[in-house]
């Protein structure tokens, strides 16, 4: 019998498993560790058949490579940053529409991490400075790392501080962005295998019913946000009328639920109105 290829273990090893779409990972996979597959060198069979203990250890196909697509853009992970989802993707497509072209704009991301959100904002918005704010040390060094990649890093700085310590003048900012952590503290445990052991705790946990971190924001946002300006929240599914309530308790006004490719309820727009 015919000795199976690389290709072939790894398909198998996958299908065991059951990891999805195992022919697109093996392939992934020996992109990564031999890229000029089938000719191969012991040392990146060595490599892929790594890659292929991690992934059925349920480590991602995005931190065991070190690189998730969003939007338009690569952006480098690892585990001290959420990978970035299609389901996040529906707050850069809000936020462009509420971004003129050609203007000068200030805009703040709180809870930065990777920035893939930040960074596609100012890659479609060549006028446009940011700021992106994380607790985490490790997250704004990967989040500078991407804006030098994408070649940005001379219009965006990253802070690292709790997001609601950090001092800035008031009527700052024409845009805030912000996915924060939402999951209710009691449902991480029941969270696929790969988010919970993979992404960072921090950038999961919303306290005891997943709105700590809403509250937190909604308490000093409506303070450094323009008139006329907006803020695009992330909302878990069933959430976004809770959230939007938050806010406009506040005085901002709501703008737009908006759903992502699910149909889930997934970002919520609101907006300071101008004083009259």
């Amino acid at each position: 019998m015919a000795e199976k290829s690389l290709r072939e273990t790894l398909i198998n090893g996958l299908v065991e498993a059951g990891i999805p779409s195992p022919r697109l990972e093996a392939d992934i996979i020996l992109k990564h560790a031999a890229p000029s597959y089938p000719e191969t060198t012991p040392d990146e069979e060595k490599k892929a058949e790594e890659m292929l203990r991690r992934r059925l250890c349920r480590e991602p196909l995005d931190k065991i490579i070190g690189c998730r697509e969003f939007y338009k853009s690569y952006f480098k992970v690892n585990q001290n940053v959420l990978t970035p989802r299609p389901d996040t993707e529906i707050l850069v497509e809000k936020a462009l529409l509420l971004l003129p072209e050609e203007t000068s704009l200030q805009l703040l991301d709180l809870g930065v991490g990777s920035g893939c959100i930040l960074l596609s904002l100012l890659a479609e918005r060549k006028m446009a400075c940011g700021t992106g704010v994380d607790i985490s040390a490790a997250a704004a060094d990967i989040a500078a790392e991407n804006a030098r990649a994408l070649g940005l890093e001379s219009r965006c700085r990253f802070i690292v501080n709790d997001w609601n310590k950090t001092d800035f003048p008031p009527e700052s900012f024409d845009m805030i962005v912000s996915n924060p952590p939402y999951i209710p503290r009691a449902e991480i445990a029941l969270l696929d295998r790969e988010v919970r052991e993979y992404d960072p705790l921090i950038a999961l946990d919303g306290g005891e019913d997943g709105f700590a971190c809403y509250r937190q924001l909604a308490a000093f946002v409506p303070l450094i946000l323009k008139p006329g300006g907006c803020i695009l929240l992330e909302s878990g599914a069933g959430q976004a009328e809770r959230i939007a309530g938050i806010f406009t308790a506040t005085g901002l006004a709501l703008v737009e639920i908006a759903k992502d490719l699910s149909g889930i309820n997934r970002c919520v727009i609101l907006k300071k109105e101008v004083a009259k």
